[in-house]
């Protein structure tokens, strides 16, 4: 990880880098909050900014925010003063450590940053298969395609690539295309020169130049604006980017790895992806399966949260009790590995007795997941798949179909994206049933009304 130190330390610096680097940081020093603003801008970049306390924190998180530069803050000082650690936090840190620094609260904090999470563990063959090949081509510069449910590891895998490439010393950098805003994308993409728009105080590497080297993941690029990815298709073909407000081509060096838990392709067939950018992108496509599709994994990862947040919590380590696994194994996690993270922290935390029961085993709201609870929308498709069932002798396949098709799409009140779900068959393919049955005369449920009628072309 990179460690942006910003002050003096009274002498306590070299103590403070010698710790880092012990502990596989790399280091770079700043005198001052403006030196260190520069650091930043010029595409050093940093994972954890480890702060004088005898700096005004405040100012430099006001700043960071205005130039939309995001990295934690850890303020440090000489003394244990719990006034200078409280006004720290106050004023942004995330955390506090006193003077001179103590080896095992560095690497704490380091680890806690790194987040150890990231570790890639698997027992299912499916996913075994998955890994199998990302370390097949990990070596090649060919653009990776990640995809899958969200919450089934696809930054994590991204990383996993990264460390077993030939770039693994050079940068690992990853941007949301999701969580910035549109307007400002291009800009942490590419960077901005001064004054190339209200706010642009100073030159500002950008996301590609900072990566330079190594590896940028575009994490869930599916969210980016069709025209900006036709600045990006240029990036990747051409390996030079322009900087918002400037008039000079940037070589950059960069390996690509893209995720994204939708079906680009039903985005280019809607005009929201870029053909020839989903040619770029998906040289090798790695698709993870979802957590339900890899039951050998589940418990496995359980038992690692399991002592992941005995630790944390500085709690024992308990073991799973029958009947909390055989819960944990029969639940579709829907939000994947980090839905299973979750429940088991919160399970560490409620759990009362020597192992960990299905009583703790529970949702956000306390609900039991070994007590079963079927939603009405499912419990009326079960209802009517019981219903076409029973009337299955002397009908074809098809007949069989539609009857279900239409039946679960009625009780769905005419919404398509649960039906299909409910279905286990595409939206697209859910349309166009519908327009068959609508053209040979029958009626269809329109989208979220109870009357029938006929469907036009493309409902």
């Amino acid at each position: 990880m990179r460690l942006l130190i910003a002050g003096t330390l009274k002498g306590q610096l070299t103590t403070a880098t010698r710790i880092a680097m012990d502990n596989g940081a790399t280091v770079t020093h700043a005198t001052d909050i403006a030196q260190a603003l520069a650091v930043l801008r010029g595409g050093k970049g940093a994972d954890l900014l480890l702060v004088d306390v005898g700096l005004d924190i405040r100012d430099l998180v006001l700043r960071l925010e205005a130039e939309h530069i995001h990295v934690p803050i850890v303020a440090c000082g000489i003394d244990c003063d719990a006034a200078s650690a409280v006004a720290a936090i106050r004023a942004g840190a995330k955390e506090y450590i006193p003077l001179p620094p103590d080896p095992e609260l560095i690497a704490a904090v380091l680890a806690a940053v790194a987040d150890d999470a990231r570790d890639l563990i698997y027992r299912d063959e499916a996913m075994a298969r998955v890994i199998r090949l990302a370390e097949q081509i990990a070596g090649s510069e060919a653009s990776v395609l990640i995809t899958g449910e969200s919450g089934t590891g696809k930054e994590v895998l991204a990383r996993h690539v990264h460390a077993r490439s030939r770039r693994a010393k050079k940068p690992f950098i990853s941007i949301n295309c999701a969580a910035i805003p549109e307007h400002l994308l291009e800009s942490e993409l590419f960077g901005h020169e001064k004054g190339a728009f209200t706010g642009a105080v100073a030159r500002r590497i950008g996301k590609f130049e900072e990566a330079s080297g190594g590896t940028l993941l575009l994490d869930e690029i599916s969210e980016m604006d069709v025209r900006l990815q036709s600045k990006l298709l240029r990036a990747i073909q051409e390996r030079v980017i322009d900087r918002v407000g400037g008039g000079k081509p940037v070589p950059v060096d960069i390996r690509i790895v893209a995720t994204s838990n939708r079906n680009l392709v039903e985005a280019v067939r809607a005009g929201t992806f870029r053909e020839d950018l989903l040619f770029r992108l998906n040289v090798v496509n790695l698709k993870i399966p979802p957590l339900r599709e890899r039951p050998s994994d589940i418990l496995e990862l359980a038992q690692h949260f399991v002592k992941k947040y005995a630790a944390a919590n500085n709690v024992p380590v308990r073991p799973l009790s029958g009947d909390a696994r055989k819960a944990l194994a029969a639940n579709r996690w829907q939000g994947n590995v980090r839905e299973l993270e979750n429940t088991l922290h919160r399970a560490v935390l409620i759990a009362s007795g020597d192992e960990i029961g299905a009583d703790a085993i529970v949702t956000p709201d306390g609900d039991r997941f070994d007590v079963a609870k079927t939603p009405p929308a499912v419990a009326h498709a079960t209802a009517a798949a019981e219903q076409v069932t029973r009337a299955l002798v002397g009908h074809t396949v098809a007949e069989v179909e539609r009857d279900l098709i239409l039946e679960t799409l009625k009780h769905c009140l005419g919404n398509r994206t649960h039906a299909a779900n409910i279905l286990g068959i595409s939206i697209r393919t859910l349309r166009n049933k519908l327009n068959e049955y609508a053209d040979s005369g029958l009626t269809v449920p329109p989208p979220a009304s109870g009357e029938a009628r006929y469907a036009p072309a493309g409902a």
